[in-house]
């Protein structure tokens, strides 16, 4: 029940910080679909099989800075992407590969993979087991990836981070 409350929280918390309106309508409304939530989270049986991947982020101070740095990769590679497509002769040369993710859990995995999908010139394909395929605009884009960075940040956001393993299959 414990677990339930949390959700409960962290759902209605989330409403607020979105919504940003303090109206008793709002207030109401987010109570009543964060409840909702929790009861259908509960009848699925959801909360009690796998209440230890729900939450595996336990380094939730650590989550703001991976954000800054997520939003600096956004920026940086926005500016990247932009100069090759707006070059006059396009110098790209696309590369699809899988990479080893080094997270435990399914969430952060989630998170590594949707990291790489927001960052231009990367998309996440496909995520197996403990392999991402990614699609890269270039080779360059590619490598920064398999520099380990964002993959060791996103295992750094889990209670017991994977060590993680380099290299590709």
């Amino acid at each position: 029940m414990l677990h339930a409350v949390g959700l409960f929280a962290v759902l209605f918390g989330t409403w607020i910080v979105l919504s940003g309106h303090f109206t008793p309508f709002l207030l109401i409304s987010g109570a009543i679909c964060s409840a909702l939530t929790v009861a259908i989270t509960l009848r699925m049986d959801l909360l009690d099989q796998r209440s230890d991947t729900l939450v595996p982020l336990v380094a939730m101070w650590r989550l703001p800075f991976y954000l800054l740095w997520l939003a600096w990769q956004i920026i940086l590679w926005s500016l990247i992407v932009s100069r090759k497509v707006l070059a006059p002769r396009i110098d790209i040369d696309p590369v699809l590969e899988r990479i080893t993710s080094g997270q435990r859990s399914d969430l952060a995995k989630v998170i590594y993979a949707n990291s790489i999908t927001l960052t231009p010139g990367t998309i996440s394909t496909d995520v197996r087991g403990d392999e991402i395929e990614v699609h890269a605009l270039t080779r360059a884009a590619m490598e920064d990836l398999k520099g380990d960075d964002m993959n060791r940040r996103v295992s750094a956001l889990e209670s017991k981070p994977a060590h993680p393993r380099r290299g590709t299959s």
